[in-house]
């Protein structure tokens, strides 16, 4: 397979699965095992990045309207019961240092298990089951229906819970806030919302962080390396235009398919591919 055609390929699986909550970490690095790439070929490992940025860049283009609806109305809210500290733009900056902090002191740790197809398999099929139990005790009576309700203790608790899917490649940052959403009283499509939410902020220091450090690695740190022909950009291209293309259409397929039904297809989804990743690398 030529260059051209596994850019479309990986742009089309992280557009597909990096809002799903089936992780598109673990589904890139199968697919990239699958093909026979190198996973620590430094080029490789920018171009995932690159994509990664592609795919996050359309949440505040799908998002726009919403976005300066909270602006327009900071820091008393639509209905003017909000204050400074529990705005929805707040509780989302709250959100992102719950899992930014802890993320940054276990760097060392979490960087251990980002090539392991066995710790992206168990994370997957433990994920699964996670999901198919609170997804089905979901059906008590909640309190917060939409984003203007969270407390602050609601965004501290999912912000904290992202920090899973750092530390256990194949969890899925989307069911880790989704699930943690759910559990603390929130709906389906008000964790969901607020997942997106807090992946703007979440997903653009991450790959800004690793750009910064593939461009100027230090100390022999360097994640990857950045392209040094055409040919290596047009590739990079075509994978950064593919995700965001792909990436927009699931969000706005995801947020109405939510609405009326479960995440129960997911879990089942990813029990099953969790088992077939461990019976492969077995």
């Amino acid at each position: 397979m030529n260059d051209y055609a596994v850019a479309v390929l990986l742009g089309v699986v992280e557009g597909l699965t990096e809002f799903l909550p089936v992780s598109s970490t673990a589904h890139l690095r199968i697919v990239e095992a699958l093909l026979g790439m190198d996973l620590g070929d430094p080029y490789w490992k920018t171009f995932t990045i690159v994509i990664q940025l592609g795919a996050v860049l359309c949440l505040p283009i799908y998002f726009r309207d919403r976005l300066l609806a909270f602006v327009h109305t900071f820091p008393r809210g639509a209905r003017g019961d909000r204050t400074l500290l529990s705005h929805p733009l707040t509780l989302t900056v709250i959100a992102f240092v719950a899992t930014a902090v802890p993320a940054f002191l276990l760097t060392a740790i979490i960087g251990k298990n980002l090539e392991s197809l066995r710790v992206m398999g168990w994370a997957l099929l433990a994920g699964g089951v996670v999901m198919w139990v609170v997804d089905n005790a979901s059906v008590r009576r909640r309190m917060t229906t939409t984003m203007d309700e969270m407390s602050i203790g609601q965004a501290v608790w999912v912000g904290v819970c992202q920090v899973l899917a750092a530390l256990f490649p194949g969890t899925s940052r989307s069911m880790a806030t989704i699930t943690a959403g759910v559990l603390a009283g929130m709906s389906r499509s008000a964790a969901l919302e607020f997942s997106f939410f807090l992946s703007m902020p979440t997903m653009a220091a991450a790959t800004l962080y690793d750009l910064l450090k593939s461009f100027r690695p230090r100390g022999g740190d360097a994640i990857g390396a950045m392209p040094h022909t055409a040919h290596a950009w047009i590739v990079l291209a075509i994978g950064f235009v593919v995700s965001f293309l792909v990436a927009y259409g699931v969000v706005a397929w995801f947020m109405a398919w939510v609405r009326t039904r479960g995440f129960a297809p997911f879990a089942v989804y990813r029990i099953v591919a969790g088992a077939a990743v461990l019976w492969w690398v077995r």
